[in-house]
């Protein structure tokens, strides 16, 4: 793919040739817990709502089922495009140090083998950073970006949510409790990690959110600096995560899309949970319930009205409504009827012969089309748009 560079400000989006750019309407978050050690996010979890009060957009992975997931150019299009009140990536460490923006720590793992997230063989940990920077993202051209990079090109007004992937290793407990033992271990194996990411993080204006399915994680930052705002990963068990949601004092909790009671789906994609209300006790709690990942336009409907703070999504514009379209289009035909009435008599008859002069003209053209055939109509081509794969965990 061939690249572009589009400065804005201080920043610079890297994206393919021919794509739209622009400066949107950019919605930012709400007041949250940000590096000043502001702590406004356990004021009201209500704050980090988008606007009109319907739940804040949050591009997964840069909103990756349209875009190559965690690189700059789908962090510029989810942005400066498409106006994502936050940007949601993956970070796991170089060999050299450097905290690397991308999901998986296996480079050619995906889709069964079959494609890898890279063109590179081994683990993060095992490149440098230069070298990471030069590996093709999903075969789009794209690369892997540092933390930095995508903080130089992310709006000041739009929130990150840095999710701790993986340290140097995959030898990491996730998605459960750990004895104090293992604690204190596994703390240290985050720390590199945690301190250079928070480091990074600290030079920029953004609102900075910190999530990851490892207890460790949550505790390491924790210790490094109370003042970030953090939000355990839920699955598997609603008290699970709500044990060491209480205990770290996490300013967000983080579910899957499943465990809000209420909607259509609970219980019904990841696993049977506990009959726990997440939505009431977020409120009771003053806790952000920000749930991932959502993928349809009924998904983001269905949360929103269940009373979630924010949609972890995979795609722009999910909160489209269908019946503010129609009412628009009433709207537009009732003006035409009301110029309609306002004209002559004499501007409706030269308004019906230019009509049906255009349809004569019409009607003639379709018929030579027709005389010009060989066969007993003409083709229609049909575009069929290409789906990008990503896999279903957060």
């Amino acid at each position: 793919m061939s690249r572009d560079t589009h400065e804005f400000g201080r920043r610079s989006f890297v994206a393919g040739t021919g794509a739209l750019l622009g400066a949107a309407s950019l919605g930012g978050v709400g007041s949250a817990t940000t590096m000043n050690g502001t702590n406004a996010a356990r004021e009201g979890h209500r704050e980090w709502k988008g606007e009109d009060d319907d739940p804040t957009i949050i591009a997964h992975r840069g909103f990756a089922g349209v875009y190559p997931e965690n690189t700059l150019g789908a962090v510029g299009r989810a942005t400066w495009g498409d106006g994502a009140d936050m940007i949601e990536i993956d970070v796991i460490p170089s060999k050299d140090g450097e905290v690397m923006v991308l999901h998986d720590p296996d480079l050619s793992s995906r889709d069964d083998g079959t494609r890898g997230l890279t063109d590179l063989d081994g683990y993060v940990w095992e490149y440098t950073a230069e070298e990471l920077q030069e590996a093709n993202v999903l075969q789009s051209g794209e690369t892997v970006p540092t933390l930095a990079e995508v903080l130089d090109l992310v709006p000041d007004s739009v929130g990150v949510n840095i999710e701790f992937k993986n340290p140097d290793t995959t030898d990491i407990v996730t998605s459960g409790r750990l004895s104090d033992e293992e604690l204190t271990e596994r703390m240290e194996t985050w720390r590199p990690l945690a301190e250079e990411a928070l480091h990074v993080a600290s030079q920029y204006d953004n609102e900075i959110l910190v999530s990851s399915f490892a207890e460790a994680a949550i505790a390491v930052v924790r210790d490094i600096d109370h003042s970030v705002p953090v939000a355990y990963l839920f699955f598997g068990s609603i008290e699970t995560g709500l044990e060491i949601t209480r205990d770290y004092g996490c300013e967000a909790m983080h579910p899957p899309y499943d465990m809000i009671k209420g909607t259509p789906f609970f219980g019904d994609v990841y696993g049977s949970y506990e009959d726990i209300d997440l939505v009431e006790i977020a409120r009771e709690e003053d806790r952000t319930l920000n749930v991932w990942t959502v993928g349809t336009w009924y998904q983001a409907e269905q949360l929103a009205a269940a009373g979630v703070d924010g949609l972890i999504a995979d795609y722009p514009n999910l909160l489209w409504s269908g019946n503010d379209e129609m009412e628009w289009k009433r709207g537009d035909s009732e003006d035409h009827e009301d110029e309609s009435e306002t004209g002559t008599e004499e501007t409706k008859t030269e308004t019906e012969t230019e009509s049906d002069a255009d349809a004569e003209t019409a009607t003639e053209a379709a018929n030579e089309t027709t005389a010009a055939e060989t066969g007993t109509g003409t083709g229609t081509e049909t575009a069929v748009p290409t789906e990008t794969e990503t896999d279903d965990g957060n």
